[in-house]
């Protein structure tokens, strides 16, 4: 069962069903709680959009962690910690609540005490170490639905920017060379496991529509502008923005997202790890962000002030680049007094996440593999599966 929808807003919405009773013509409501789990490590937007589809089959969204260990003992060393990692998932706007060090095989036994209805993941693929599916049981017992994988995504890919140090990913450079480099990346001996492999990502204003919040300003809102890359979005980020959300009482906070080619002129390197496009749907998907604008000027100037009718202007810790001209990109908020440098108490930056894996570059590639090899095992063993069925079911006609 595929279903893709929106769910109007973060609130709990309550669903009419049939009363038991068939003689009865009353209706009861009753909360639908659904049930996700995962490692949820390097969280990207395909994370936010399975979360999303998963809140929107039902009312009420509880998502399960897993920890530090049994990711390792089950799958390889987890790039976060398990703390930020559920802080990472408390921050998704569709997540009403998670339970810390879910177990990484989900059983019934799981589902009822958190008095779930059913568990929803991607259509891929979760194995435990010996290679056992770990969602079997639920979906033997019918308490499964599954989702759509949000294709051009991965945290095998992800990684892989990281460790190639090529612009190819960026929105509008020809990703031919790139995709040769990816094609290497993480491949086992015995080829891609289509869910593990690489493809690209593709933005449609659809995508867009469902994460966004669709709400405007209202009266009493304190609007906040704050700008940056918001690269590889991570809890470093998600720290900023909630404490921008604290800087007033009805806060209606606007991302401004530079383009690549902005970011690359003041970041260099390979940045940003991820495109425009991608980033977008990363602070969509944040509960601390009511709105974005996707290639915003580097200068917060008199235009953009005037047309968000922007009451306060936030930026952090970390360094502010000059404009292209020398200038200080600021200038105008900080002539209305209307700017102000935030401390988040958070130091993590995107570069630390780049310099984690580059110094686990080893250990990331065999994980990849030994993902993909177990995963391609088990495409072997669902292939022989389903030509046995076939041959007996020809024996049969015979």
């Amino acid at each position: 069962m595929i279903m893709n929808g929106i769910h109007a807003d973060d609130e709990e919405e309550v669903r009419e069903e049939s009363s038991s009773s068939s003689h009865s013509p009353e209706k009861r409501k009753r909360v639908i709680r659904v049930w996700c789990d995962g490692c949820y490590d390097m969280v990207h937007y395909g994370h936010s959009n399975q979360l999303r589809q998963a809140k929107a089959m039902g009312d009420y969204l509880v998502v399960g962690v897993h920890t530090d260990a049994e990711i390792a003992k089950h799958k390889g060393p987890p790039v976060f910690t398990q703390a930020e990692r559920y802080k990472m998932i408390r921050a998704i706007k569709w997540v009403d609540e998670i339970v810390e060090g879910a177990p990484y095989v989900t059983t019934l036994e799981t589902l009822d005490k958190y008095n779930c209805d059913f568990c929803v993941h991607g259509d891929d693929i979760t194995l435990t170490v010996d290679g056992k599916d770990t969602y079997d049981e639920v979906k033997r017992m019918g308490r499964y639905r599954e989702c759509k994988r949000t294709q051009g995504v991965s945290t095998t890919d992800l990684v892989g920017r990281m460790l190639l140090l090529t612009k190819a990913h960026h929105s509008n450079i020809d990703n031919t060379a790139y995709q040769l480099h990816t094609d290497n990346f993480g491949k086992g001996p015995k080829g891609h496991s289509p869910w593990t492999g690489v493809s690209q990502f593709l933005q449609t204003s659809q995508k867009i529509i469902q994460f966004a919040s669709g709400k405007e300003p209202q009266p009493g809102d304190t609007i906040i502008y704050v700008a940056g890359a918001f690269d590889l979005f991570h809890i470093g980020h998600v720290d900023f923005l909630e404490t921008v959300h604290k800087q007033a009482e009805k806060p209606y906070v606007i991302v401004g997202l530079h383009f690549d080619q902005e970011v690359n002129r003041y970041k260099g390197k390979n940045y940003p790890i991820m495109n425009i496009h991608e980033r977008t749907l990363s602070v969509l998907a944040c509960r601390y962000v009511s709105e974005v604008v996707i290639g915003a000027p580097y200068a917060v100037g008199k235009d953009l002030l005037d047309h968000f009718k922007v009451d306060l202007v936030c930026h952090g810790k970390t360094e502010v680049f000059p404009d292209s001209d020398g200038t200080d990109p600021y200038n105008e908020p900080k002539k209305r007094g209307i700017f102000r440098v935030l401390d988040s108490g958070s130091n993590l930056t995107t570069d630390d996440i780049v310099q984690r894996i580059i110094e686990n570059r080893l250990l990331f590639e065999a994980r990849n593999q030994k993902k993909e090899a177990k995963e391609m095992a088990m495409i072997e063993a669902l292939k022989h599966k389903d030509d046995s069925l076939k041959t007996e079911a020809a024996l049969a006609k015979n």
